[in-house]
C-alpha cells in the first residue's frame, strides 16, 4: 500500500494524541510481539510501538522487521516510537484521496 504525502500527514495528524499500543520488552521482537501487533493493527488500523533500545541500528533493524513482518506501512518514527496504519477488512478510518 502506497500513500500520498498528504494521505501520511493526515495520518500523523491522527496518530498524535496516541499512546503506544505494544511495548517491546527486553526480549526484543518476539513471535508474540508480532501476533500482538497484527491484532492491534486489525482493530485499531492505526497504532504505536514503542522500541526501547540504545543501539540505534539494532532499533532501525527491529522497526524495519516489524513494518515488514506486519505488512503495514510506515508511518512516522520519533525517537522510541514507530507509528504503522494498515488497512483493516472493515476500514474505520476514513484517508482522503
Amino acid at each position: 500500500m502506497i500513500l500520498s504525502k498528504k494521505q501520511i500527514q493526515y495520518l500523523r495528524g491522527l496518530a498524535h494524541p496516541l499512546k503506544p499500543t505494544v511495548l517491546l520488552g527486553t526480549n526484543g521482537l518476539t513471535e508474540a510481539v508480532m501476533a500482538e501487533i497484527d491484532l492491534a493493527l486489525a482493530h485499531h488500523e492505526l497504532i504505536k510501538v514503542k522500541v526501547p533500545s540504545e543501539d540505534r541500528a539494532l532499533k532501525a533493524q527491529m522497526m524495519d522487521a516489524i513494518v515488514r513482518e506486519a505488512k503495514a506501512v510506515k508511518i512516522h518514527t520519533i525517537g522510541h516510537i514507530l507509528t504503522l496504519y494498515k488497512k483493516a477488512d472493515k476500514p474505520k478510518i476514513e484517508i482522503p484521496r
